[in-house]
């Protein structure tokens, strides 16, 4: 039962340890703001790098933006990791084919507890019974196969990437190797158990039973794939990878903030609040530190 009950505190901990990371960002004093544009939220102006600057009189007039757009243009960086795309593309092909494949992966999970719950209801996940059935069972196959094969393949090119590439390797520090590493590792353990279930039919039934809060009999390779899952789970919002939930601040608040900062503004009010800002540590880089001798005369 002790495995049981740390894949539920595993679960658990990944939404409550990703919630407190987007909180932490979303009460940090205001960021120096780049307003690099096109900022896409300037209605009708984002596609030609515009502003509400062109308006005569422009702090007397109501702003017209468009959240829908700015969401647009946020979700193909988030999704398809566009900037790299466009910046690097060599390395695009490898990072996406890992990202692509925790998509795939989430999908499968969600897609597992949809059966486990068809399941329980007295139903079954199989091909030729039913429209549902037939859906699920294929979908399932597809997300999870391939979910797990670019994973694997995604997370091991990148870390030989950042071992070969020189130009890499001067900016990866320990953690980078280690998270892919781990990444991988957790994939190859969920691709060998792939080889003896290749239809998910033991994975859909261990989902029904995590849903109705039964024990498992979790043993060799599956209970090393579930501790390592789970630790994984727990590691991503505390590490650099937390960085699905910062890149929305990262975009709104920082990249695209060109709110003005108008008396008796919210913006004016951050920025006096930003002022009484005390930082609680200092710099530890030497070229910021003075010289011992310089310090000493001091």
């Amino acid at each position: 039962m002790v495995l049981e009950v740390f894949i539920y505190l595993a679960v658990a901990g990944f939404i409550v340890l990703s919630l407190r990371k987007a909180l932490q960002y979303a009460k940090m004093p205001m960021h120096t703001r780049w307003e690099l544009y096109p900022v896409p939220k300037e209605k009708g102006r984002g596609e030609y790098g515009g502003s509400y600057y062109e308006e005569p009189l422009w702090w007397q007039k109501p702003r017209e933006t468009s959240f829908l757009s700015e969401l647009a243009d946020m979700l193909k960086e988030m999704l398809f990791i566009k900037k790299l795309f466009d910046n690097q593309r060599p390395l695009w092909w490898l990072s996406y084919a890992m990202h692509l494949g925790i998509y795939l992966l989430i999908a499968w999970a969600l897609l597992l507890c949809l059966g486990g719950l068809t399941v329980n209801a007295g139903g079954q996940v199989a091909p030729g019974q039913g429209m549902w059935s037939s859906l699920l069972f294929y979908l399932t196959l597809l997300t999870g196969a391939a979910g797990g094969l670019l994973v694997a393949f995604g997370s091991l090119s990148l870390l030989i990437k950042r071992c070969a590439d020189s130009s890499l390797r001067i900016y990866s520090n320990p953690q980078d190797y280690f998270n892919l590493l781990l990444i991988f590792v957790v994939a190859a353990t969920g691709l060998g158990l792939w080889v003896h279930d290749p239809v998910f039919a033991g994975a859909r039934q261990m989902a029904a039973a995590l849903l109705r809060f039964e024990p498992l009999a979790l043993k060799g390779l599956m209970a090393v794939h579930v501790v390592l899952l789970g630790l994984l789970l727990l590691y991503i919002p505390t590490s650099k990878m937390s960085h699905y939930v910062g890149k929305y601040f990262s975009f709104h608040k920082v990249l695209w903030d060109n709110e003005p900062n108008l008396p008796h503004s919210a913006i004016m009010k951050a920025v006096e609040e930003g002022q009484q800002y005390k930082p609680s540590t200092t710099w530890s880089a030497p070229h910021i530190k003075s010289p011992p001798s310089q310090a000493a005369g001091q």
